[in-house]
């Protein structure tokens, strides 16, 4: 993907994290940390935690953080381990983002990262970004190649949708999807993005059995 559509994307996932109002952000494959520097500028967020599964990737993150004058401690957190494991040890964040993450898990192990992270960890935001399978001809990707090696799929956006409506309903989230990076007036944008938020009435219930749980006679 070019510099351009690449810094839009970035622009979009900040601008989806503000909106939410997250004061707690969990960057899940955050790689080198694109997504992640740009998240510890913003004054509302007072804690980030980065998780992947490549050290060298979070070890250039460190040098970057601290090239901008940020230590990986406090409220900016790194941890080298998988997405789709221990989800209860990452519980209890406003907002989730897997910025171009998924596409890189195959797909018969989606059900895993599913669970993972709307059932165990259960943020009360999810922000999820992957490629736009239709916008590749405009990038001169061939239709049998995928934009990069390691990508496992790549979807159009109505797969993509169904996927999302499917996980929402599933875990008791409403989803909207839209086009980020571009929007091509017949084939979206380079990448297209997903904002779960969990639903009123399921988060009220939520709260009433925690209630209960913790009242008398308990």
């Amino acid at each position: 993907m070019t510099s351009l559509l690449h810094e839009q994307r970035l622009a979009d996932a900040c601008e989806a994290v503000r909106q939410c109002g997250a004061r707690s952000v969990l960057d899940l494959g955050c790689g080198d940390g694109d997504l992640l520097v740009r998240l510890a500028s913003e004054p509302q967020i007072e804690r980030i935690v980065g998780v992947d599964i490549c050290a060298a990737s979070l070890q250039r993150l460190r040098a970057r953080l601290e090239a901008l004058g940020v230590k990986a401690t406090g409220h900016v957190e790194l941890v080298h381990g998988s997405m789709i494991t221990n989800g209860a040890a990452f519980k209890g964040f406003d907002c989730a983002v897997l910025i171009e993450t998924i596409e890189h898990i195959d797909p018969d192990r989606l059900s895993v990262l599913e669970r993972t992270v709307f059932a165990e960890m259960r943020p009360r935001t999810v922000i999820i970004t992957t490629p736009n399978a239709e916008f590749n001809r405009l990038l001169d990707v061939p239709p049998h190649r995928f934009r990069h090696p390691d990508h496992r799929f790549e979807w159009d956006r109505a797969k993509f949708q169904r996927w999302a409506e499917g996980v929402a309903g599933r875990n008791g989230y409403r989803v909207a999807c839209r086009d980020s990076a571009g929007c091509h007036p017949t084939l979206g944008g380079a990448s297209q993005m997903a904002l779960f938020a969990v639903a009123a009435h399921h988060a009220g219930s939520v709260q009433a059995r925690e209630a209960g749980r913790s009242g008398p006679g308990s």
